[in-house]
């Protein structure tokens, strides 16, 4: 059981290592291990809670595919685990870490941040990728759920008889309703970057706009 209160048999997925996602290994995380990191999600009061606690989820989440795979020998960067059978690149953090935060957000445990595709930046030659979330405007637990729209008996005829805007008016707010929440300008993002530490550490959470311009731990 969860902390969310919902049943799961165990998650099961792909974590792939030694640079560039040339290995791969399933692992199955049973929930409950898993309820652990759960619980410290459940903890966050609000997005800046959470992305504290999405880093230390990561970390634990990585722990623990470390128990079946060999990237516990991963070290933060590029050079200190050179050779080592398990080591991985930001090609395979970036991966593994959106996959823990899809696990997550299917668990219900991110209240207030989407998962996004993988970030990328390109400084001189190099190139880096990772991770990333977008901060809800809303939190999913607090967002406006339209109620069953009621059709009054009388407007299938009348739409049969004319072609009246002020029916439409009548079973027409709540859907505009969800359209404006649809088209909501995207919150702030933020990269979960597992790459810059070591194995089952928290992962570095930084601004999207700060980290394409460099930011994060001095690490090779």
């Amino acid at each position: 059981m969860g902390c969310c209160g919902v049943a799961h048999a165990g998650a099961s997925l792909e974590v792939c290592f030694n640079y560039g996602c040339a290995s791969a290994v399933p692992v199955i995380l049973d929930d409950d291990r898993l309820a652990t990191a759960g619980e410290v999600l459940h903890g966050a009061s609000d997005a800046v809670t959470e992305r504290t606690a999405i880093a230390r989820a990561v970390g634990m989440l990585h722990r623990l595919a470390g128990e079946q795979t060999p990237i516990v020998a991963d070290r933060a960067g590029n050079f200190l685990d050179n050779g080592v059978d398990g080591r991985m690149d930001c090609i395979d953090h970036s991966t593994n870490t959106t996959r823990f935060l899809e696990l997550m957000a299917a668990r219900g445990w991110l209240r207030f941040h989407r998962v996004l595709p993988p970030a990328r930046r390109a400084l001189l030659i190099f190139q880096h990728f990772s991770a990333a979330i977008e901060e809800l405007d809303v939190p999913l637990a607090e967002a406006p759920v339209s109620p069953p729209v009621a059709i009054p008996d009388y407007v299938a005829t009348m739409l049969a008889l004319c072609d009246c805007s002020e029916v439409l008016a009548e079973i027409a707010p709540a859907e505009h309703a969800q359209t404006l929440l649809r088209q909501a300008e995207p919150g702030a993002r933020f990269v979960v970057d597992s790459w810059f530490v070591d194995h089952g550490e928290p992962a570095v959470v930084l601004p999207l706009a700060e980290w394409l311009n460099g930011e994060g731990p001095n690490v090779q």
